[in-house]
């Protein structure tokens, strides 16, 4: 009778990605906008709006983490202009910061009227990505080596938001530990 096999303590060690730069996932997409995405208005619908940012988000996410990702959070999001038909809506995203198992990306929107030259910045958005294996556990995502000026602004920015969601979902969280009877009204009595 043969003896099982020793467990290889190496290849169950997960290896750390190695880190990247920022410019190693940049994404950018750019869609024309019809009628079908717009409103009575004929200006792009917010929650059409919302899937592109995501899609694009995600694409950055994506290629920074090189594997799976899912849509943890849009953390905020800035409706600046109105899109028209006809616009070009073109989408550009990059990955801010890199925590232990998510990303950050920032998402920044612009309309261009090709018959009129203009270009206009219409929206910006950031976004929280987890990385996750194909049975949707999450995984360590590679460290992000900031290199510009900008990109490092950007990095400590991303480090502040995550501080204020961190503090806001402790908020929620202590809100739902308050009784219902603790309000101001009167149950029964609205």
């Amino acid at each position: 009778m043969s003896q099982p096999e020793a467990a290889d303590p190496i290849a169950a060690t997960p290896i750390k990605p190695a880190p990247r730069t920022v410019s190693e996932s940049q994404s950018e997409m750019t869609e024309l906008i019809l009628p079908n995405d717009t409103n009575t208005l004929g200006n792009l619908l917010g929650g059409r709006l919302m899937h592109f940012i995501d899609l694009v988000g995600a694409m950055a996410a994506y290629r920074h983490s090189r594997t799976h990702v899912v849509t943890a959070a849009m953390d905020h999001i800035d409706f600046i202009q109105p899109v028209h038909v006809g616009d070009l809506l073109i989408l550009k995203s990059s990955v801010n910061r890199a925590f232990s198992k998510s990303v950050e990306v920032g998402v920044k929107v612009f309309a261009e009227n090709t018959q009129a030259g203009q270009y206009r910045h219409v929206a910006s958005a950031y976004l929280v990505f987890v990385a996750v294996d194909p049975q949707g556990n999450p995984v360590p995502v590679p460290q992000l080596l900031p290199e510009t000026e900008d990109e490092h602004r950007r990095y400590e920015g991303a480090q502040r938001r995550r501080e204020n969601r961190e503090a806001e979902s402790e908020r929620r969280k202590r809100a739902k530990l308050v009784p219902a009877s603790s309000g101001s009204v009167r149950p029964g009595k609205g």
